[in-house]
């Protein structure tokens, strides 16, 4: 049986990435999502060609109902959860002084209470079965900071004590909780940025060149893997060297 894989937002982007290198690597794919569109269709079509299982669920993972109902459809359907990747999250940038009340909580609320809402379902299966890998989204501006995104950098400056705290929890249960923290990452949301701005940020990447999804997807692959299996509680930036 192969081992089941949970990647919120899973649809594209990083997340996308992640759920094609685990599918290559034999897990069956979980994902949710919150509406239907080609994104998702592009997914299934690319992970079923791999000859494993996938299945999507609707759901909103700021929801904690939403939540509870779409790990108790991924238990009745497969049985167990192996894997956790909590990825799904927004941005809503802007300066503190003009930011919304509900833009701070918004991507309060899909980033770090979404991380919460599904590990808090999602845990009690992992413990009853000994074991369990779970690799949190979070990004180098939660360690670093950044203007213009008090919201952003919070949710994931908050994901990194979540992680360290749950590895403490866990680990007696053969469970290990890390996080990955990604740098300037090439996606669909980083290529509308101005060649001004993308020129400054290079400047500050030892590396000298943009990461890519592959690069994101091929560690949190090994920290799923059992090569990981003395590793827990960690972060581990995947910036180029930006936050040396």
């Amino acid at each position: 049986m192969n081992n089941v894989a949970v990647i919120t937002g899973g649809t594209r982007g990083i997340g996308k990435q992640i759920a094609l290198e685990l599918a290559k690597n034999g897990y069956d794919i979980v994902t949710n999502y919150r509406t239907e569109n080609d994104d998702l269709k592009d997914l299934i079509n690319q992970v079923e060609k791999l000859g494993v299982k996938i299945n999507t669920y609707k759901c909103d993972v700021s929801n904690f109902e939403n939540t509870e109902e779409f790990i108790k459809n991924v238990i009745s359907d497969f049985g167990k959860i192996d894997v956790l990747i909590n990825n799904a999250g927004i941005t809503k940038d802007g300066l503190l002084m003009r930011m919304k009340k509900e833009d701070f909580e918004d991507v309060i609320d899909v980033n770090l209470v979404g991380t919460f809402n599904i590990t808090r379902n999602v845990i009690p299966y992992m413990i009853k079965a000994k074991r369990g890998r779970i690799v949190n989204i979070s990004s180098v501006v939660g360690v670093s900071g950044n203007a213009g995104q008090t919201n952003y950098s919070a949710s994931k400056a908050g994901i990194i004590g979540f992680t360290k705290s749950l590895a403490k929890e866990v680990a007696s249960r053969n469970i290990t909780v890390n996080a990955v923290a990604p740098g300037f990452i090439q996606t669909k949301m980083t290529e509308v940025l101005k060649n001004e701005v993308k020129d400054e940020i290079l400047k500050q990447i030892p590396l000298k060149r943009f990461g890519t999804t592959e690069d994101v997807a091929k560690a949190v692959k090994f920290l799923v893997s059992e090569d990981s299996s003395y590793i827990t509680g960690q972060v581990i930036n995947i910036d180029g060297g930006m936050l040396m």
